[in-house]
């Protein structure tokens, strides 16, 4: 059979782009005389809600803005983009609007092939699902199937609890406090100032602030409370509260629901659990004596990985588990440091950035970190931090941590300054924005205190969520950064690979899968001025604003948590063949379902990217 040129031009170009890609020849052969070419001018409106659409459309050319009910703009469609699948596997009339938004020349089929298609090609039909989200979710659930499984990671924190808590108020006496204790048989009991926790007292501190001290048990107890102690929302999960216990080393932990505790965890609950877990871990880094100590524990951090691979544990549950041992070392080192060194001589913050702030830590991060301090610093006790940030930094390098390459870390002395410089250094990138600088920056967005003063990181936090709504140019810069960022795959849904150096012929999953949802997420966070680091929930926080439909929102997050967990099982499987984790995958470990889902997630990421550039006009930067 000999085609003319312009059914060959048709056939090639339908062969390069999916779902059409996946269908033998001979059928894309086949469908050939039933497909027709139209061509649309630029404005025009090519579906509106309310009015039938029996067709699907292939962009060859040109691109289309699609909107919901409310105007909302939902995805933009390039080249090689399908849309009118939605009446077509839903029902009429449409509910949403495609215009042209440049002229363009379109593929058509007719409802009747449509249907033929998916009735005999289950990726074709897989692939206009209309609920996308769906089908990453399932791909996700079918990763994580148990081998052994463990209960830590699946217990509510409010399960721990046994009992409501035992209280006292403020104005209780000492011996007041014991008698309740005694009486309830607890170990701890919470000073309560109305609906408030004002402290918590504990058998220890009767031990040790009382009993040993020889203070009067007259005396009131808010003599001796431990003031305003760590809580914990109780809606987390138990793996999170019981590794705050370990990392901060204290034995009890408030939870709170809606502002109230609802009782207190303590490591009699811990124990409960099953021993083969990563609480223990940080539990050991909070005990160690110095910063070797600490390094030989930490250095147990990728069989750690290992283990969560092989139970039932979500990427965001890792990252979670990850994150929480590296605040243990990072925290352990801080105490040593200050052991060594003396009391600040100032207030200070010290805080992380990047992936750790984000509580998305994966094996193979360098060190991102840096110091806040309160702007009563002399210039003569700029040396302590220095020190301090020394010590740290050695500390991480040994515990497996290497530098950052941008040398975004404490040991920098420009990443040792008072709040006022702070909060002129982010004003300066908020009001001013230059693009390079602002590429640099991003990660300074991405904050979370780990030790000291939290009111200077809140301060500034602060700033930034009432500031960062009103700059429109830096939204801009940032949304082109984040645009720019391309997922790892090619104009022929073929993964683009490394073509030299240390890792060809591999993907990076990082670069532009995790990090190019990362930044999306960023920059809509920024827009509404939400206090929210965690990418998952920068997202939720965007549907909730209606920045983002809600079923775009929800396929990007399902896509981030699958490329996610792909990284970390690669990660798991490079410990166990006893190579250093990395963030290169090679195509030959994926599987055929990985790729199919991958490719799907990382257009999900591409229309996210497409969306975001149009609502925040990147074009006209440049």
């Amino acid at each position: 059979m000999t085609l003319d040129v312009e059914l060959a031009e048709i056939r090639d170009f339908l062969a390069g782009h999916a779902p059409f890609s996946d269908l033998p020849d001979d059928v894309l052969l086949g469908i050939l005389p039933r497909l027709r070419v139209e061509y649309f001018r630029r404005g025009s409106a090519i579906m509106s809600p309310g009015r039938d659409n029996n067709h699907l459309y292939v962009i060859r050319s040109g691109a289309v803005d699609i909107r919901n009910e409310k105007g909302t703009l939902v995805d933009r469609g390039e080249t090689g983009t399908c849309f009118g699948s939605t009446t077509l596997l839903g029902t009429n009339p449409s509910r949403f609007t495609v215009e042209a938004i440049e002229d363009v020349l379109t593929i058509v089929l007719d409802a009747a092939t449509f249907h033929d298609l998916a009735g005999t090609h289950a990726e074709f039909h897989e692939f206009f699902d209309v609920q996308r989200s769906r089908r990453i979710s399932a791909a996700i659930a079918s990763q994580q199937t148990s081998r052994h499984g463990s209960t830590i990671l699946k217990t509510a924190s409010a399960d721990l609890v046994r009992r409501p808590p035992v209280w006292v108020g403020t104005h209780a006496s000492i011996r007041e406090a014991a008698a309740s204790m005694s009486e309830n048989s607890v170990s701890a009991l919470l000073v309560m100032d109305g609906e408030r926790i004002a402290g918590i007292v504990t058998d220890r501190d009767l031990r040790n602030r009382v009993v040993a001290a020889g203070v009067d048990p007259a005396r009131p107890v808010t003599d001796v409370m431990t003031t305003d102690p760590v809580t914990a929302p109780a809606g987390g999960l138990a793996f999170e509260v019981l590794l705050e216990m370990a990392s901060r080393n204290i034995h009890h932990l408030p939870l709170v629901e809606d502002g109230r505790p609802i009782g207190v965890v303590t490591t009699t609950d811990l124990m409960r659990l099953e021993r083969a877990n990563p609480v223990y871990l940080a539990g050991d880094i909070a005990k160690q004596p110095d910063a070797a100590a600490v390094a030989a524990a930490a250095h147990r951090l990728p069989l750690v990985v290992e283990n969560l691979g092989s139970q039932d544990a979500s990427a965001e549950d890792m990252g979670r588990i990850i994150t929480s041992i590296g605040d243990a070392i990072e925290r352990r080192l801080i105490e040593l440091a200050t052991e060594q060194l003396g009391p600040a001589p100032v207030p200070y913050c010290w805080v992380t950035l990047g992936s750790r702030a984000r509580m998305e830590q994966a094996l193979a991060a360098d060190q991102d970190n840096a110091i806040i301090l309160d702007d009563t610093v002399q210039p003569e006790q700029l040396d302590y931090f220095a020190q301090l940030a020394d010590y740290v930094y050695n500390g991480l390098l040994a515990a497996g941590y290497p530098p950052c390459r941008g040398k975004i870390m404490a040991v920098n002395s420009r990443l040792r300054a008072p709040i006022h410089q702070w909060r002129s250094t982010f004003r300066g990138w908020m009001q001013s924005p230059v693009p390079n600088a602002i590429l640099r920056a991003s990660i300074f967005f991405d904050m979370r205190p780990v030790a000291g003063e939290t009111s200077l990181y809140a301060e500034l936090a602060e700033q930034v969520r009432t500031e960062a709504p009103q700059s429109k140019r830096f939204l801009a810069h940032l949304a082109k950064n984040a645009v720019a960022n391309e997922p790892p795959v090619g104009f022929f849904r073929g993964f683009v690979l490394a073509k030299e150096g240390e890792h060809k012929d591999t993907l990076d999953i990082k670069r532009g899968g995790i990090g190019a949802v990362v930044d999306v997420a960023r920059v809509y966070a920024l827009a509404i001025g939400s206090p929210e680091v965690h990418t998952s929930a920068r997202i939720d926080a965007a549907i909730h604003a209606g920045i983002i439909d809600a079923a775009k929102g929800a396929d990007l997050r399902d896509a981030f948590e699958f490329i996610s967990y792909v990284r970390f099982r690669h990660q798991a499987m490079a410990v166990r063949a006893g190579r250093a984790p990395d963030n290169h995958l090679s195509p030959a470990e994926l599987s055929s379902f990985d790729k199919r889902h991958l490719r799907v997630a990382f257009g999900i990421v591409r229309s996210a990217q497409s969306t975001l550039g149009a609502i925040h006009s990147t074009g006209s930067l440049g």
